[in-house]
Parts: C-alpha cells; structure tokens; sequence
C-alpha cells in the first residue's frame, strides 16, 4: 500500500524505514529529510567533486540495508555512521585536500558564493592553520570534531554515528580542540 505524501511529514524516521520495505518509493522522504545536511558536511570534508558520490552512495547503502535497522538509533545517526565509513575511504584525499588548503589558503570546499563576508574573511585568515591542524588529526579524532563543528550534532549522537562510548568521544573532541588551539586565534575554538 503506498503512503500518501502528505503523510510522510507526520511519521519518524523509523516507521518511513519500516514502510519501505513495501513501499520502497518512502525511503525518498529520508533522503528530502537528510540529505541537505549530509552533503554540506561530505562536501565540507572531501570537497563537492566527492560530495554528491559519498551522499548517494551511503543513501544506496541505507537503501540495500533497511531491513537490518531496528530502530533503536536514530536513522540520521545510522545513516551518518554508514557516510562515516565512506567518507574514510577517502582519508588519502581528505588529507591532501587539508595541506592543500595548508598551502595555498584557498578552500577546496569552497563554491565561492559568501554568506556572510565576515565569516568569511575571518576563516580566511585562520584557514591553512586549521588545514594544517585538521589534516595532522586522527581519522577518528578528526571524524569527531568534524561532526561536531560542521555536522551540528550532539555528542550523544556522534558517539551512535561512530559506535564509540560518549565518554570516548568527549576525550576525542578535546583532544582534538587542544591542538586545534595551538593553530588557531584564541576565539576561534571555544569549549562547549
């Protein structure tokens, strides 16, 4: 039985999964749900030559896998787990993308519109530094912080994304902020 459009925006995430498996066409309210947010954060990460690959394919693997989610997570972090684990197939690329950026202060992620001119001017300046600092993080320190500052989400949910204690996650973000800090004015990284 298909779901009437309208009545997709009422239902969690969990029962869209559950009614995908026989209405597969469901699934596409996740992706209008999600995606917008996961492509901003795979394209901050790899840039937006890998962003649209990484994307759809960790929505195709949601996609092939729905029947294994048991809806004790939260889709979102499910799905952010399975882009995780995607987008560290690309650590290699990520890396070079940093000193990259390291070196010549130009953002590979940047589609060159401005929001916002101070916010920009302002990551100019301390761009290659924070580059630099990013790319000598670990894969997993990195995926922490990076979730946390570009994905938006909650320790709670970062720690279900990457399968790790909160506790864990919380020693990884500070970690990661410290030496950050060390690259960075002082009031561009505050403790939350």
């Amino acid at each position: 039985m298909a779901m009437v459009s309208h009545a997709r925006d009422d239902l969690d995430d969990s029962r869209i999964v559950a009614a995908s498996l026989e209405d597969p066409e469901a699934f596409g309210e996740l992706f209008r749900r999600h995606s917008p947010r996961l492509h901003a954060y795979v394209k901050r990460r790899l840039g937006g030559s890998l962003a649209d690959d990484v994307v759809a394919e960790a929505f195709a693997t949601a996609f092939r896998r729905r029947d294994r989610f048991d809806g004790r997570a939260e889709f979102g972090a499910w799905l952010w787990g399975i882009a995780s684990n995607l987008i560290a197939k690309h650590h290699r690329q990520e890396t070079r993308m940093y000193r990259a950026y390291a070196r010549t202060g130009a953002d590979p992620a940047e589609d060159g519109v401005a929001e916002r001119a101070s916010e920009r001017a302002s990551a100019a300046a301390c761009g290659p530094g924070l580059a630099r600092a990013l790319a000598s993080l670990g894969t997993q320190d990195r995926n922490a912080v990076l979730l946390l500052a570009w994905g938006e989400m909650s320790y709670a949910e970062i720690a279900v994304t990457l399968g790790l204690p909160v506790g864990t996650v919380k020693a990884k973000i500070h970690r990661s902020r410290a030496k950050l800090r060390k690259a960075l004015p002082s009031q561009a990284l505050s403790e939350e």
